[in-house]
């Protein structure tokens, strides 16, 4: 009975976020149970070109690390705001959510060859929040219990806790990067005098995963963000309250 609940309640996650976070999850269990070595799992270009070694351009994105606080913590963010992602602006455009996911990997993919950065799964984490983030201007947050602030200083919140922690901040700052190409691409040049669809999903992807070809594209409805953007054409009526 336990076990079909279970069963149940992870069905209902949207599938992107299923196979994503299941991805790791297992990646991770892998490395734990010394099934698989990080050193099979790392993005190196000269063992992906030279010795063909493909899956390292998929792998890097799923090894968060062994056990422990890091790797809960990259797991929660990842889950939450992949899932919220995928249940909001993207909700019934799987195809486009992941072209998002195969436009932030391909542009991850090329920072790593200027950047001495092995696994680019904390990375992408950050990106998947910058975007939501973004969306979601009004969203008032609460880190810890410790600062209250809108959405889009979210990105920049987990910086700077990252640099209590010590790690790399080229991690972090990598993923806003990359957030912020995809977000100005889809949703901020589109939209502005003279703009057009740059990123465009092909229509077999949305045929394969929507079930149709024609699917409603998302569009932005805020008007005024926090920190003097004012980006979009309609502000909404209810502002939503998100604890961290």
């Amino acid at each position: 009975m336990a076990y079909q609940s279970f069963l149940n309640e992870y069905m209902k996650i949207p599938l992107v976020t299923r196979v994503y976070t299941t991805a790791c999850v297992v990646t991770s269990l892998l490395v734990q149970l010394d099934l698989v070595t990080p050193f099979q799992l790392y993005y190196n270009y000269m063992l992906v070109w030279k010795h063909g070694q493909y899956h390292r351009f998929i792998t890097t994105f799923l090894f968060f690390g062994s056990f422990g606080f890091n790797f809960f913590f990259n797991m929660i963010f990842t889950y939450r705001y992949c899932r919220m992602l995928e249940e909001g602006s993207f909700r019934s455009r799987t195809a486009d959510f992941v072209m998002m996911f195969f436009i932030g990997g391909i542009s991850m993919i090329l920072f790593a060859f200027f950047v001495d950065l092995l696994f680019l799964g904390q990375a992408f984490t950050i990106m998947l929040v910058y975007v939501w983030s973004r969306r979601n201007p009004f969203v008032r947050m609460n880190f810890f219990g410790i600062i209250n602030f809108h959405a889009p200083y979210l990105p920049w919140v987990l910086f700077g806790f990252s640099l209590l922690l010590g790690n790399p901040v080229y991690v972090d700052l990598m993923g806003i990067a990359v957030g912020h190409i995809y977000y100005f691409l889809e949703d901020v040049f589109p939209n502005q005098p003279g703009g057009f669809r740059i990123l465009r999903t092909p229509q077999f992807l949305k045929y394969l995963l929507d079930g149709q070809q024609n699917q409603p594209e998302y569009v932005m409805m805020e008007e005024d963000r926090p920190g003097g953007f004012e980006w979009g054409n309609e502000r909404p009526n209810n502002e939503n309250n998100v604890e961290n």
